[in-house]
């Protein structure tokens, strides 16, 4: 795990290079379409790298965007209507049955399907319109890190050339060069806020929220510690309830819109007694971490989960586990 999250600089430089064309060629054939609303289909890390494209689509095309559970099809056998949109399907493998039943249903139904896999010509790819390798390299390990990083990344490329967007363009080329920094930076000061519990919040909103989202599995797979993602509005309403004094949370802020709102949500969290740290200087009572600006806020999110990488694969072998194995995963799960 630690190799692949060093390798996260040189395999997106390598997808923005070596797949340049299919991004592009999507991107455009997706201009010409013009679909009227976008659908995703993944699971686990994919899911997450999803969500955060839900958010980079809505904020840039201005389409609504809704995720697909794949036993609609798999299971259900249910036959959605989708013409006039455009599926977007996630997937390490490209093999799992239920993600490719459900993208050739919604080939069938209608819709522009687009695939974004790390195995080029798996059987997702073989039932897409477009598939793009996203050539992020072989990954041993149980926990998705350059994968998750490079689907995440090919989705921002697409969406740059579906809307002639030329600053996310131009923000993508220089991620390898951020990402070399971001995998260096020293989240441990984290760790001592964690010694004495078990479980933990994750927060964030809008992209970052997905982020987030991603950061509470890593917990889960790699520490064996109980981790829940919120909203840093949603949290103030019900979750508040289990905040007591040393309560930890990490607050995972951008370079956008949302980040006042996120340092506001810290420091409120803080006087109640929480063990807060958040990667802003907004927050006036949070203890900051360092991070790293890329001058866009649809690449900053990145970098916050590639830091995120390298902490917690440190943290759960400063709890004496392997996170390159962890108990009853394995690294290809095949669901129908």
């Amino acid at each position: 795990m630690r190799r692949e999250i060093a390798e996260i600089p040189e395999a997106a430089a390598r997808l923005l290079e070596g797949s340049a064309k299919e991004l592009a060629e999507t991107g455009l054939h997706l201009k010409r379409a013009a679909p009227r609303f976008v659908t995703t289909v993944a699971r686990g890390s994919s899911d997450h790298a999803a969500s955060f494209l839900k958010y980079a689509i809505e904020l840039t095309a201005g389409l609504p965007v809704a995720s697909i559970g794949p036993s609609i099809s798999s299971i259900y056998g249910a036959k959605l209507k989708l013409a006039d949109s455009a599926c977007l399907a996630i997937s390490q493998s490209g093999k799992s049955p239920d993600i490719v039943a459900m993208a050739e249903g919604a080939r069938s139904g209608g819709a522009l399907t687009i695939a974004l896999t790390n195995t080029a010509g798996s059987p997702l790819a073989v039932a897409s319109d477009h598939a793009i390798d996203i050539l992020a390299g072989a990954e041993k390990s149980v926990a998705a890190t350059k994968t998750f990083v490079n689907s995440a990344v090919a989705g921002l490329a697409v969406l740059g050339h579906w809307t002639g967007d030329d600053q996310l363009l131009d923000a993508l080329k220089a991620l390898p060069g951020h990402f070399a920094k971001a995998v260096d930076c020293d989240w441990m000061g984290i760790a001592d806020s964690l010694t004495d519990g078990n479980s933990l919040f994750i927060l964030g909103r809008g992209p970052s929220f997905a982020i987030a989202n991603e950061a509470a599995l890593k917990f889960k797979e790699t520490c064996a510690m109980h981790a829940e993602s919120y909203s840093a509005a949603e949290v103030m309403h019900g979750p508040l309830a289990l905040v007591r004094p040393g309560f930890p949370v990490l607050a995972l802020a951008a370079r956008d819109a949302s980040e006042p709102s996120i340092a506001e949500a810290a420091d409120g969290l803080a006087e109640r007694g929480a063990a807060i740290h958040i990667t802003s200087a907004l927050a006036k009572k949070a203890k900051m971490l360092p991070h790293v600006a890329t001058g866009h806020p649809l690449t900053d999110p990145l970098m916050l989960i590639a830091s995120f990488y390298g902490f917690v694969e440190a943290f759960a072998r400063h709890r004496g586990l392997n996170p390159d194995s962890p108990p009853n995963l394995r690294k290809v799960t095949e669901t129908i």
